[in-house]
C-alpha cells in the first residue's frame, strides 16, 4: 500500500512539473520571451517592417508618377535597415497617417514608426520612444501677401486647416481659442484645402511645412516656432530590447556623421 502511494505521489509530481512548464513556455511566448522579441522576429522575417507616411513631403512621400516613397525618415529607415540585415533593401514601408500609426504598431502591422512622431506623456502610455531624432517646431503656413505673420494674428474667426491625430490640433486651440479649427484626414488634403481657400492658414510642425513650402512657391512659413516637437521613432510599448537597439543604431549614425548627411540632402531650413 505504502509502495503505490508513493507512485501516486511520485506520478502527480511529475504532472505537476510538466504542467508548470508548459505554463511557463506559453507565458514566455505572450510576454515576448528571448526567441520572440521583435529584433529576433525582423530577423527570421528577413525584412523591416516601418511605418511611414506617404504625404509629408521631404520626410515621407509617394511620388505619384513613380510611385517612390522618398525623404528624411525614409532614409532613416533604410540606414535601420542596412544596421540589422547589412542591406538597406531588406525594408518594407506601409503607408500611415497620424490617425492610423499607433493602431497599426499595435497589431503587430509594423515593427516601428518613424513618420514625424512627436515624444509627448500621452503617447508614451501607449508607445516607447527612442531617444530623439529630430527637433522641429509648430509654426504656420499661408498664402504670400497674407496678413497672419505670426501666431498673435491669428484670432477669433481666423479658419485654421490642421490634421486629425496631430498634436497640433489642441497646441493651436491652446494658442488660439478663438480660431476656427478645421480638421483634415492628411496633409495633402489640408494642403490642397488651403491652395483652395477654404482656410487662412496651415498649422503643423515647421519641418512637414517647408515640403509644403518647396512644392508650392505661392506659400511661406510666418513667424516664429511657437512650440517644441520632438520625434522619436515609436515602438510598441514594453519592447525596452528593440528600443535599445534603435537608440544604439541613432547615436552611431550620428556620431558616424551618416544622420547629418541625411539631414542636410532633404531639410533645407528657410
Amino acid at each position: 500500500m505504502r509502495h503505490l502511494k508513493f507512485k501516486k505521489s511520485w506520478l502527480i509530481t511529475i504532472i505537476l512539473v510538466l504542467v508548470v512548464s508548459m505554463l511557463s513556455a506559453c507565458g514566455s511566448d505572450k510576454t515576448g520571451g528571448e526567441s520572440q522579441d521583435t529584433l529576433s522576429a525582423i530577423k527570421k522575417r528577413g525584412k523591416l517592417v516601418v511605418g511611414v507616411k506617404y504625404d509629408t513631403n521631404l520626410f515621407g512621400y509617394k511620388d505619384p508618377s513613380s510611385g517612390k516613397v522618398e525623404g528624411f525618415d525614409i532614409d532613416i529607415a533604410k540606414a535601420l535597415a542596412k544596421k540589422i540585415f547589412g542591406d538597406e533593401k531588406k525594408l518594407e514601408l506601409k503607408e500611415v497617417t497620424s490617425k492610423t500609426r499607433v493602431q497599426m504598431l499595435k497589431n503587430g502591422d509594423i515593427d516601428a514608426i518613424i513618420a514625424t512622431m512627436t515624444i509627448t506623456p500621452e503617447r508614451k502610455k501607449e508607445v516607447n520612444f527612442t531617444d530623439v531624432y529630430f527637433e522641429a517646431g509648430q509654426s504656420l503656413l499661408v498664402k504670400k501677401g497674407s496678413k497672419i505673420q505670426g501666431i498673435d494674428d491669428v484670432k477669433k474667426g481666423t479658419k485654421v486647416l490642421a490634421v486629425k491625430g496631430s498634436t497640433s490640433v489642441q497646441n493651436i486651440k491652446d494658442k488660439a481659442p478663438g480660431a476656427e479649427v478645421l480638421e483634415f484626414e492628411n496633409y495633402a488634403e489640408a494642403f490642397t484645402a488651403l491652395k483652395a481657400g477654404k482656410g487662412d492658414v496651415l498649422t503643423t510642425d515647421n519641418s512637414i511645412l517647408y515640403g509644403m513650402a518647396d512644392q508650392d512657391s505661392n506659400f511661406e512659413l510666418v513667424g516664429e516656432p511657437f512650440t517644441d516637437e520632438p520625434y522619436g521613432i515609436a515602438i510598441n510599448k514594453g519592447d525596452d530590447k528593440f528600443t535599445k537597439y534603435v537608440n544604439k543604431f541613432l547615436k552611431e549614425i550620428k556620431d558616424s556623421g551618416e544622420y547629418d548627411k541625411i539631414k542636410s540632402k532633404w531639410i533645407k531650413e528657410q
